[in-house]
Formats: structure tokens, C-alpha cells, sequence
């Protein structure tokens, strides 16, 4: 193992207001990667997580086992030490329900001129619940806009709006998508109050019986098949109330049956789109009312978070994390020919990632703040791992300086550019930033902000609660054949191999890009954990205010 050697060279500054990318004569020249190298065995903890004998690793499957020995294993044999230091185990248990709902009945009206929607077809259900069967009778249909409720946006969908035992139908993203107004919300780029996850916990903070959001594939991000194929069984933390302060129902209906809906007040999807963008607009009572039931089955189980750490030697209360999900799809049993879901970039390359670090940091002097590493389970069936530990942290979320996450690395060669997914959030790209320079490269915006890829990873749950989480990897430029290289192969992964048993180990990937990343993830981690920094949100963030209450106790 050797520290990475890079020369310095200038680069285009793009910090919390984005400026244009760099033109092709803009950017910096290229430095020389060969002897790039942060951690040589990094290589080897993708190949084996990534292997068929690990099963796929599903929670609760045979592939957990030996996830779970291996990187205990290895945090033992470096001295990272356990999370659990009475019993030794760097396991923090995750109590989970596995949910199916098998028996969901169409979605009748009270109007005979508006015919049922179809399970699938017309509309996707379910009950968040976990009791064996709910059904809602005559749930009077309010049209809610965007359903949001945002007081640092001046926006309140539901004021006035009184919705106990009724469903709110409510649109998906939020009212700067549709604008393109970046005074409006963040402009294109969606903020958290567009994903469709919190228009169902503000429906049930609102004391809805039902939430129903309506699917369109560009303000999603992805089409009706995604929510309407494959298996309806759901995932969630086993919690002590069986989720009976969530809604009744949830679920999605297509804009045609937004349509639908709409024509009886002669309105479409289109046009009552328009009216919810609208500062003035008021939820409309769409004059109808629905009945709907789901019978569902379900089980219990435990997967672990593997959490290890170095402590600090002056401030051992303040920390920083590096975090990565372990688990991905596991076995289909139905598929003789290839049936394992090996998840080799998804996510082994972000756990062997974690694994490095550690691995690297453990040969280092001791840092001034803790360094912990969490692992965590359960992302693949809802970012349920680290919404545990966001609940159930080993150090108390407000001493978290901030954390930087991992999840499906570059494996396609070093690249120019480090893509910061959700930019212009945090101050930690003001780090980032010096040390991309460093490298010779640039940072750069997702290129598609609008579909909410920040909300969609294991940092997310930190963050919602306060802690600056980075999450940013290597790009499209490819250092040696250009941006159209990278674009193909991540077009060619999203195609053939995300979320498909093709996403296995290939030993001609260039991990050069890997180690480009790993060495910047390190230098801000570094940074932050011999220093006594406290990195904020940028203002106007919608966690600012959570980061900001929690000033106290850093004092």
C-alpha cells in the first residue's frame, strides 16, 4: 500500500454557484495516473464481494454471512475497533419486516361515471402498515398540488386543508421542476420535498387516510414499469407502532388516470399541473371518493450494519464517516442460467471502497476526531440500514463533523471530471474542491439533477437529520479517450447490467478512476478529522435549519 503521489496543477473553480463546465480548451491538462495508487487491495475486496459464493448478498441470505466474516475479519486484523465494545461485534442489528402485499382489489369510485382503476394498470397500492389487511371505504379525493409543506420556500400545500380520512392525490417533484426557475425551489434540480417518499410522510404527518402520487416519467425520473413491474413485496424497519401514524394506503396512479379524475371537473393532468404552480393555489376537492383493500402477508427479520472505528485522540466524540451499503438483490430462484445478482458496482465497489479507507487509515497516526466506518444493510429495499443508524448512531449525530458516501464507484478508468451528486448543497465541496484541483481535474453537476439521485442513496438519511454528507464520484471525461467513452459505459451499465445479474466483476476494469477517488475522499476526510471545522449547508438548504439547531451541543 502507498499513498497516492499527484501533481498540482490549476483548474476552473466551481463551488456553490455553479459556472458552465470547462470547454475542451478550458480544461486543465491531464496529469499522469499510472502510479496511482491509494490502496493496492482494493481490487481484491471487489473481486470477493462481488463473488458468486457470496450469493448476491441479500439481507438475511447465505451472501450475509460471509459479508459479514469477511469485513470483521479485516477490521479486526487492522485494529479499527467494534462498534459493540463489550461483546467485540462490529454488528448493530437491524430489525426489519419483510411486507407482501397479495391480495390488492381495484380502486373503486362512488361515481358511475368514473370506472375502477386497475391494480398495475391504472394505479400501484399498498399499506405501509403491517397488520394483515386495511381497507378505506368512501375516502373522500382531494387534489393537494405538489403535496409540500416547505416553510423555507414560502410554500404550504396544505394550509386551510383539513384531510383526516381522506386521500390526497398529489403531483411528483416540486414546483421548481416544472418552473425552471432556479429562484423557485432549486430550480430543476429537485429538492427533497419533490421525492415521492416525503409526499408520503407529509401526507401521513398531515393525518391523510390514503396518499396516491401521480406518475410522470420526466418529473420521476423513471417510467411506470419501475413502479408497476416486478415484485410488489416491500421492506421497512420493524418499528414498535407497526407504522400506524402512516397513511392507510399508499400508492401511485398514471396520468392517465390522473385524467381521468380531472375530466370530471373539467380539467386534465396538464392543466391542474399549471394551477398547483400557482403561489395562490388551494387543494381542490375533486368531488369523488375512493374504496380500495390490501391484504398483506409478512415476517420478521434481522440484518446488521457493520460499523468499525479509529478513535480520536483529543476529540473522540466528533467524527467522521465514511458509509457504503453491502447488501444487493441476492438470488432470483427462477432464473436456472444466471440467477445471482452479484452487484459487483453495486455495491461491492463502494463497500470495498469503505474497506480500503479503513485499511489505510488504520496505518496512519491516530487522527484528532474519530474516523468511523459504517457499512450498512438494507439499502437496496429502501435505505433502511442507514435510516437505523441515523436513529441509532454509535456517536451522537450533532458531534458528526460530516460524512462521505459510496455507493456504485468508478471502474472505467481515471476521469477529468468528479461529479457531485445534489451540487450546491454543502460546504464540503469547498473542500472537495481543492483537492480535485490537485488531481489536475474539475468538479462538475450531475448531469441530471431533476430526478433527485441525492435522496436516493444511504447518505440521505444523515443528512435529513442534519450531518453535511458528500456524495460525489468520477465522471464522463475520461482522461485519455473523452467524454463520450465515459458516457457510453455508464449508459451501457444502466442498460445491461444495473439491478441485473450481469452487474458482476470484470478483472479488465480500470480501477485507476477508483483510486483517483478513494485518494480525495481520504484527503477530505483527513482534513476534517485533524482540524476542528464544523462544515454547515449552504444557505438556503433544506437541512440548514436541523444543522443549525444542533449548534449547542458541538460547544
Amino acid at each position: 500500500m502507498k499513498r497516492l503521489t499527484v501533481l498540482a496543477t490549476s483548474v476552473l473553480l466551481l463551488a456553490c454557484s455553479p459556472a458552465p463546465e470547462p470547454t475542451a480548451s478550458e480544461q486543465p491538462s491531464a496529469v499522469s495516473v499510472d502510479s496511482y495508487s491509494f490502496n493496492e487491495n482494493y481490487r481484491s475486496y471487489l473481486e470477493t464481494l462481488s463473488g458468486d459464493d457470496f450469493a448476491g448478498r441479500a439481507p438475511a441470505g447465505e451472501g450475509e454471512a460471509k459479508t459479514v466474516a469477511l469485513v470483521e475479519q479485516k477490521f479486526s486484523q487492522w485494529g479499527i475497533k467494534p462498534y459493540n465494545a463489550d461483546t467485540g461485534s462490529y454488528q448493530q442489528p437491524v430489525p426489519l419486516v419483510r411486507m407482501l402485499p397479495y391480495q390488492v382489489s381495484d380502486m373503486q369510485f362512488n361515481h358511475d361515471d368514473l370506472a375502477a382503476f386497475s391494480y398495475r394498470n391504472d394505479m400501484m397500492a399498498w399499506s405501509p402498515r403491517v397488520q394483515d389487511g386495511v381497507e378505506l371505504i368512501d375516502s373522500p379525493l382531494v387534489f393537494a398540488g405538489y403535496g409540500i409543506v416547505a416553510p423555507e420556500y414560502g410554500w404550504n400545500d396544505y394550509e386551510g386543508l383539513d384531510v383526516a380520512g381522506k386521500t390526497v392525490v398529489v403531483l411528483v417533484n416540486d414546483p421548481g421542476y416544472d418552473s425552471g426557475d432556479s429562484e423557485v425551489f432549486n430550480g430543476k434540480a429537485m429538492t427533497y420535498y419533490g421525492r415521492w417518499t416525503y409526499k408520503f410522510e407529509e401526507a401521513a404527518r398531515q393525518g391523510a387516510a390514503g396518499v396516491l402520487v401521480i406518475h410522470e416519467t420526466g418529473a420521476a425520473g423513471y417510467g411506470w414499469g419501475v413502479i408497476a413491474g416486478g415484485s410488489p413485496q416491500r421492506f421497512d424497519l420493524a418499528r414498535d407502532n407497526n407504522n400506524m401514524d402512516r397513511s392507510e394506503i399508499e400508492g401511485w396512479i398514471t396520468e392517465a388516470s390522473a385524467d381521468r379524475l380531472f375530466a370530471r371537473l373539467g380539467e386534465d393532468y396538464k392543466s391542474m399541473r399549471q394551477r398547483a404552480q400557482q403561489a395562490d393555489f388551494k387543494a381542490i376537492d375533486l368531488g369523488t371518493s375512493m374504496s380500495l383493500s390490501v391484504a398483506t402477508k409478512f415476517d420478521y427479520l434481522d440484518s446488521p450494519n457493520l460499523i468499525g472505528y479509529i478513535e480520536g485522540a483529543k476529540y473522540p466524540d466528533q467524527h467522521v464517516i465514511y458509509m457504503a451499503h453491502w447488501d444487493h438483490m441476492g438470488v432470483d430462484p427462477i432464473n436456472p442460467d444466471d440467477g445471482i445478482f452479484n452487484g459487483a458496482q453495486d455495491n461491492a465497489s463502494g463497500t470495498a471502497g469503505v474497506m480500503a479507507l479503513a485499511e489505510f487509515y488504520a496505518s496512519q497516526p491516530a487522527p484528532d476526531r474519530s474516523v468511523v466506518f459504517v457499512l450498512v444493510t438494507a439499502e437496496e429495499r429502501g435505505l433502511l440500514g442507514s435510516d437505523w443508524y441515523a436513529d441509532n448512531p454509535m456517536l451522537p449525530l450533532a458531534k458528526a463533523v460530516a460524512g462521505i458516501n459510496m455507493d456504485v464507484m468508478n471502474v472505467y478508468g481515471p476521469m477529468r471530471d468528479m461529479v457531485v451528486v445534489g451540487r450546491g448543497n454543502s460546504e464540503l465541496e469547498d473542500y472537495l474542491q481543492k483537492y480535485v484541483e490537485q488531481q489536475g481535474r474539475y468538479l462538475a453537476a450531475e448531469p441530471n439533477p431533476e430526478v433527485g439521485s441525492y435522496y436516493r442513496s444511504d447518505h440521505f438519511n444523515l443528512a435529513k437529520r442534519g450531518v453535511p454528507m458528500l456524495y460525489a464520484k468520477g465522471g464522463n471525461d475520461h482522461i485519455e479517450f473523452g467524454v463520450s467513452y465515459g458516457q457510453e459505459k455508464r449508459a451501457e451499465y444502466i442498460r445491461d447490467a444495473y439491478h441485473k445479474p450481469a452487474d458482476e466483476y470484470d478483472p479488465n476494469w480500470d480501477l485507476r478512476g477508483v483510486q483517483q477517488d478513494l485518494w480525495l475522499y481520504y484527503q477530505v476526510g483527513h482534513e476534517l478529522a485533524h482540524g476542528d471545522a464544523w462544515p454547515n449547508w449552504y444557505e438556503g438548504n433544506e437541512f440548514r435549519a436541523i444543522r443549525d439547531a444542533s449548534q449547542s451541543q458541538r460547544q
